[in-house]
């Protein structure tokens, strides 16, 4: 059964990036004429209907907590642990706003995807550490900053990679950057179950998933020290004390 219910989400997925390709044109042409704010809307929705198609195709016990804590308007940095692919899927359908996020740079290759990337408002980045590729990594980084600044949201991942079962992984330095610089305000998200849906086994499979959004927290006012060095431990606090809950 469950061999076939990955087929089937599998093959909607792939099928789906395609059939769906004239509303992103669509969104192409309205951005084109000035119109971003609506472009963005449609796109997310489509975004949004496609999430909730997944959550119910896999059969998630899905259960949502302090959604009254999203900021729905302004800018705004969601830090969310990963530990599945299908967090995207959750993160899609539950913000209930426009959400970029940054991928790394090998997702670009992979056709379709790579355009609706683009069109939620996602960003490749190179992770390797010449000049080079550390000069691009920093326009990423600082177009994902003008994005929160011009009133939009962005997602971040501060483990860097899907922790796949092992918990909550240490923060990367710098991972706060894109809040910090932009002097937006932090909402923690949490998601436990994720890994149960997918990728345990590499077979989607029914079970529990809580996702969980926690007050936001204010980075504009603090003093430079604080942003460099206590922030993080604050959040991942934040964030361990929800898994804790959660599991």
């Amino acid at each position: 059964m469950a061999l076939i219910k990955t087929i089937v989400i599998f093959t909607i997925v792939g099928l789906s990036t395609v059939v769906l390709i004239p509303f992103g044109i669509l969104a192409i042409i309205l951005n084109l004429m000035g119109l971003q704010e609506l472009a963005s809307l449609g796109i997310h929705k489509i975004a949004q209907g496609w999430g909730w198609m997944l959550i119910k195709l896999a059969g998630c016990k899905l259960t949502v907590t302090g959604r009254e804590h999203i900021v729905k308007k302004g800018g705004v940095c969601f830090v969310s642990n990963h530990g599945s692919i299908f967090d995207i899927v959750l993160i899609l359908a539950l913000v209930g706003r426009p959400v970029g996020f940054i991928a790394k740079k090998e997702l670009a290759w992979i056709p379709f995807l790579n355009i609706w990337i683009l069109l939620i408002g996602g960003f490749f980045i190179d992770r390797k550490t010449d000049r080079k590729s550390i000069k691009r990594a920093i326009n990423t980084i600082n177009a994902g900053i003008r994005r929160i600044e011009s009133g939009g949201a962005m997602i971040i991942f501060p483990e860097g990679t899907r922790s796949r079962g092992q918990g909550l992984l240490p923060f990367r330095p710098g991972a706060l950057k894109l809040a910090t610089q932009a002097k937006a305000p932090i909402i923690p998200m949490v998601i436990t179950g994720s890994y149960d849906v997918f990728e345990r086994d590499g077979l989607v499979r029914t079970a529990p998933v809580r996702v969980a959004f926690e007050k936001p927290i204010t980075t504009g006012d603090l003093p430079p020290e604080d942003r460099r060095k206590n922030l993080a431990d604050k959040i991942r606090g934040v964030m361990e004390a929800a898994i804790g809950e959660g599991t």
